[in-house]
């Protein structure tokens, strides 16, 4: 069965490689940017290829599905470049076919912060999707890179779903409705997506997992289920949000990068800022077969396939394969 890891957040070296590997990840989304710049990002992707080059009996860098399909046929996983903000193309819509040829495959719109594209889900106000934002959209279609409107906010979200003539994800968040949290999304945005063929990764992410994370396997794939109930079984994946290797200092740079010189804890509190420990079930990606063997029990097989990885497959040929 192919397992598919819709987003990581992790700080990775060849032990994090290996765990992939045992967890039997066919592929995995990693992030190079929050609030990096142009020639930052690009740096990491220069990094990734060395990780690719010392890794090479490990992992591999995929462009399309077929790739991927390497990957698999040779044991190891594909890794997938995205970006968790659009700061690497500098307000500059050309910058988005040339981090494309450079092996971007998956970008998200806004972080936690409003910019030229649209607004943030922690904005007091929600934009909406900008002008510019409509022509990175439909830059981000026509060379095969997939929309995330993970940290967005709702309106910009919506609106970007209406627009795009291709499926768009929410790579890492839960439904509101089931846990009400700011980088939650709204029951109208999840279906808005699915509609589209689009797709929605279901995190492990604590903070944003509400009284679903309590160490619990059974309980957590509750939230896949409950969730698959709004979408639908084609549009629910997974996207753990997974962050091996994290620190204070990296928590921190995510948090507040270099827009502030206050606090802001993102998902978190005052009563909860540092690293939340992961959950028991999901400490490192080798908790994926067991997720596997949960869900089983509850859904027939071709359904379990599609959650742990068919669905995000499906989502990447209709996107990012050439046409």
């Amino acid at each position: 069965m192919i397992y598919v890891d819709g987003l990581e957040n992790s700080i990775y070296d060849r032990q994090v490689f290996q765990e992939l590997r045992t967890g039997r990840i066919t592929c995995a989304v990693v992030t190079m940017a929050f609030w990096e710049d142009t020639l930052e990002t690009m740096d990491r992707i220069g990094q990734w290829h060395d990780f690719a080059e010392q890794n090479a009996d490990l992992i591999v860098l995929a462009r399309t599905t077929s790739d991927i399909e390497h990957a698999a046929a040779t044991d190891r996983t594909a890794i997938m470049l995205g970006t968790q903000n659009s700061s690497p193309i500098a307000d500059r819509v050309r910058f988005v076919e040339l981090f494309h040829d450079m092996g971007l495959r998956v970008m998200q719109l806004t972080y936690n912060n409003q910019n030229a594209l649209g607004g943030s889900c922690y904005e007091p106000r929600d934009s909406g999707l900008t002008r510019f934002g409509a022509q990175v959209v439909k830059e981000m279609n026509r060379v095969g890179m997939l929309v995330d409107i993970s940290h967005v906010g709702e309106r910009t979200g919506l609106e970007a779903a209406e627009l795009s003539e291709k499926p768009i994800a929410i790579t890492h968040a839960n439904a509101s409705s089931l846990v009400p949290h700011k980088r939650n999304k709204g029951d109208d945005l999840i279906r808005a997506v699915a509609e589209r063929g689009g797709i929605i990764g279901i995190p492990t992410y604590p903070k944003i997992c509400g009284e679903y994370y309590s160490a619990s396997l059974e309980r957590w794939c509750e939230l896949i289920l409950r969730t698959v109930e709004l979408a639908g079984i084609d549009h629910v994946g997974i996207g753990t949000d997974i962050g091996r290797n994290e620190d204070q200092a990296y928590l921190d740079w995510m948090r507040v990068g270099r827009w502030t010189k206050g606090e802001f804890y993102g998902a978190g509190s005052a009563a909860s800022p540092g690293v939340t420990p992961p959950p028991d079930f999901m400490k490192t990606t080798e908790g994926f077969p067991a997720v596997e063997a949960e869900l089983r029990r509850h859904l027939p097989e071709a359904d379990v396939a599609k959650v742990m990885g068919g669905n995000w497959i499906r989502v990447y040929r209709d996107v990012i394969d050439p046409s």
